[in-house]
């Protein structure tokens, strides 16, 4: 993908033609964004490019984790890494509105990647990315389950929920995936 829009480029293409011609069928799709009116659509947000996608939810053990996350979304943002967040209620762990998840993500944490409404992640339910990453992987076991997405690929890095967002490990998987 990121060879078809440059080349795109090139030839005085539009990029968004070439990326809604080579948006998969998993990124297919408007999700709503947290607390808000307006929609993400993941083709726009996603397509081509490498990302990290989590579902989150604002009341479990792991919610201190939104701090590491935006670090993460500051620290490579520059570098084509797209932070996304979604928001579950499948672990019976999320706030009882929106507007309380919104302030629990947006003012406890300073969260500024994209969050989006909760949506099923898990089972027969799970929305078409998260069933596409369980299926490359493993289906989230618990809220803030990793997923590093490989825009040119496909493929796909699951990092469990006591992984924290600043761990050696995520971080190396990261820098090894934004290598040109």
């Amino acid at each position: 993908m990121k060879t078809s829009i440059a080349l795109a480029v090139l030839l005085g293409l539009s990029v968004s033609a070439v990326q809604a011609a080579d948006c998969p069928a998993y990124l297919e799709g408007e999700y709503r964004k947290l607390h808000a009116s307006d929609n993400a659509n993941l083709c726009d947000l996603l397509a081509g490019k490498d990302a990290l996608i989590v579902n989150t939810a604002s009341h479990c053990g792991y919610t201190p984790q939104f701090k590491a996350l935006e670090a993460l979304h500051k620290q490579y943002a520059d570098q084509g890494l797209v932070v996304v967040g979604f928001a579950s209620d499948d672990f019976k762990q999320a706030a009882k509105s929106e507007e309380e998840a919104a302030t629990i993500c947006y003012t406890n944490y300073g969260v500024t990647f994209t969050m989006l409404a909760p949506t099923a992640v898990t089972g027969d339910k799970a929305n078409d990315l998260f069933a596409y990453l369980g299926a490359q992987s493993e289906q989230p076991g618990w809220n803030f389950n990793k997923y590093l997405l490989d825009g040119e690929t496909g493929n796909v890095q699951h990092f469990d929920s006591k992984v924290k967002p600043d761990s050696e490990a995520l971080n190396e998987a990261i820098e090894a995936l934004l290598q040109p």
